[in-house]
Formats: structure tokens, C-alpha cells, sequence
């Protein structure tokens, strides 16, 4: 697994800007709070580096000019807990790649618990900070502003995340992330191009394939999708899992197709569905129909929707895997070159 084990930090509270702590050999000092969910916290942290000012971080390629970084805090108080925080460092450590948020440094750490004599554990995952803001941030300032991403940003954004999950989906051991959307996809502004695009928060990835054979393991797996997988972006397998069935990459390619109309229009499909009829969003889910709002002048073309209506087949079966999805925008983007339909839009979250 790769995890230390260390007293550095027992005791050691990190709640407020100012104050400090200790990831393996390196010190890290608290900025601001960037965001928490759940029993996990996330900081924007600056590297201390003391009596070793010319020391390089362990990943060379991420290393931070001004020394910040985001440091992501997980409170530990279960056996269940320590596992599934093992198994995020064990995923995130085994990507390289480029849309992929990589795990810099890692450890987990014996604290004293809130009762006298009990210890509990605390992981902390230090990673690249990205300032910019999430697709979520974006699309909510667009949507105040009565704006839409061009065609080709939207195009590109979405490239880029499918880049990102074909490589999750197609290593030596296939990941599914398991929570993709807007709110777990970073974006950085790059000068005349579009922005970088890089999926974060692996805590719900698993592996991609799963074969459930009983009553038992259907419920068991419905159980823990109603967890670790977002509602509005949730396949319906994963609602309603039969009790014959082969789990695979197949349910990130429903969320990628809610997370491109989510790009396009800044709601998920069936929340927007629901917001439009009221009802389930299970049975929103489930029924694959589509309503489509009323776009930007001029409108998305109907080759993006036939694309988003491709992914949302509510029979896993006849949805796209990875390889499809990624030659599909291929030729998408090839269509709607550069400067067809504005400049790159990226607005201040």
C-alpha cells in the first residue's frame, strides 16, 4: 500500500489557517480551507521546506513554483474506513497520466479519539493544486450569467475527462471511478487553448468489472452505489442491479454522458427532467428519456445530443464503452475546429 505509519502528527489538530503538519519528512503549512465532505477535509497548504530549501519533491513533474499544494484530510475511525482509505492511495498511486489529479505524498497517522485512551487513525494525501475551480464552479458562474460553453470547449473539456477515464478503464488492473461529475473534474486555464482538464477524488473507485451471481450481492452493490455514487449522475444498474449481471466500465459512461449535458446545459439530464415534471429520479434514471433545454443562440448542434443520448442507454448492454466514447469525440472534434463557434470560454469560479 505504500502508507507510513508515524507519530509525527499525533495529537496534531489541523483545523485553522496558520498552523502546521507534518506528511512523512515534509511540513506543510495550512492557507485556507478549500472544501470538506463526509469525514474528509481539503487544504490549500504551503510547503515548508526549512533547512532544505533546495530539496525536490518526490514527483519532480508536479512540482509547485510557489510551493502550494492541496492536502486532503480523512478522518479514520473504522476498520471499514482504513480500507477504503488504503484502497484511494493504492488507486491513485498506480495513475500517470496527464488528466488524471496524481497522488504526490501520503501517509496515516496514529491520533488520540475524542474518548480518553482511544486512538483513531488520520490520512493525509497531498496532491497539485488547481485554483481555477471545478467544471461545477465554471458552470454555475456561467449559468448566473446567462451563458453556455461553446460547442468546441465543450467538446474539448469532454475529450479530455474521456482521456483521463480510458486510462482507468484500460490499465493492467481496469478502474471505474465511480463518481464522476461536474464537481470532481478540475479545470486550469491555459492561455489561447482550452483549459486542462483533470478528474479528481478517486475515494469511490473500485475496480471496473464486478460479476453479481445472487439476490444478495445485487442489494449488497445497491447499497454501496446509494454511498459512493451521486445521485443525478448514478447508472441505472447501480440503482436497480439485477441479480445476473456483469458490472463494468459501462456505469462511468452514463455519468460521462450526464456530465456532458451537464457541461452543455449546467444541470444533470434528470434533474433537470425533475425539475421540469417533479417525480423520482430513479425512475427518471431508468426511463432514458431525455429532455432537452433550451440551448445557446445559436444552439448545440444534434450531433452533440445524439452523443449524450449514445451514452444514457439505460441497457448497459447497448451503451458505448470507453473506446467508442473516445473515437466518437475524435470525430466530433475533427467537425467543429477551433474558432467555429468563439473563443475558448473559462470564467472566474
Amino acid at each position: 500500500m505504500g502508507c507510513t505509519w508515524s507519530g509525527l502528527n499525533a495529537l496534531y489538530e489541523v483545523v485553522s489557517a496558520g498552523q502546521e503538519v507534518w506528511v512523512n519528512e515534509r511540513r506543510y503549512k495550512i492557507v485556507r480551507q478549500l472544501g470538506e465532505g463526509g469525514f474528509s477535509f481539503v487544504y490549500l497548504v504551503r510547503e515548508h521546506t526549512g533547512e532544505h530549501p533546495n530539496r525536490a519533491p518526490k514527483s519532480d513533474p508536479f512540482v509547485s513554483a510557489d510551493g502550494l499544494y492541496a492536502l486532503k484530510k480523512v478522518l479514520v475511525q473504522t476498520d471499514e474506513q482504513l480500507e477504503l482509505v488504503k484502497q484511494e492511495i493504492k488507486i491513485s498511486s498506480s495513475f500517470n497520466h496527464p488528466n488524471l489529479l496524481p497522488l504526490l505524498e501520503h501517509s496515516i497517522i496514529a491520533v488520540k479519539g475524542a474518548q480518553e485512551g482511544l486512538w483513531n487513525q488520520e490520512a493525509y494525501l497531498v496532491f497539485p493544486v488547481h485554483l481555477d475551480g471545478t467544471l461545477s464552479d465554471n458552470l454555475n458562474t456561467l449559468q448566473a450569467q446567462g451563458q453556455f460553453f461553446p460547442t468546441i470547449t465543450v467538446l474539448h473539456i469532454f475529450r479530455q475527462i474521456c482521456a483521463g477515464l480510458k486510462h482507468m478503464h484500460t490499465g493492467d488492473t481496469p478502474y471505474a471511478h465511480n463518481d464522476l461529475k461536474p464537481a470532481n473534474v478540475l479545470l486550469s486555464k491555459r492561455k489561447d487553448q482550452p483549459p486542462q482538464v483533470i478528474i479528481m477524488d478517486f475515494g469511490s473507485a473500485t475496480v471496473a468489472r464486478k460479476q453479481i451471481r445472487s439476490r444478495s450481492q445485487a442489494l449488497a452493490l445497491q447499497e454501496w452505489a446509494a454511498i459512493h455514487c451521486s445521485a443525478p449522475y448514478r447508472a441505472p444498474e447501480l440503482w436497480d442491479c439485477p441479480s445476473q449481471i456483469d458490472i463494468d466500465g459501462r456505469t462511468d459512461v452514463w455519468s460521462l454522458g450526464c456530465t456532458l449535458f451537464a457541461t452543455m446545459y449546467g444541470v444533470s439530464p434528470f434533474e433537470y427532467s425533475l425539475g421540469e415534471s417533479g417525480g423520482s429520479l430513479q425512475l427518471a434514471a431508468m426511463s432514458g428519456q431525455i429532455k432537452w433545454p433550451p440551448g445557446p443562440n445559436p444552439p448545440y448542434p444534434d450531433s452533440l445530443h445524439k452523443f449524450v443520448t449514445w451514452m444514457l442507454q439505460p441497457n448497459p448492454a447497448l451503451r458505448p464503452n470507453m473506446e467508442d466514447v473516445c473515437i466518437h469525440v475524435e470525430k466530433l472534434v475533427a467537425k467543429f475546429p477551433t474558432g467555429m463557434n468563439g473563443l475558448w470560454t473559462l470564467q472566474n469560479p
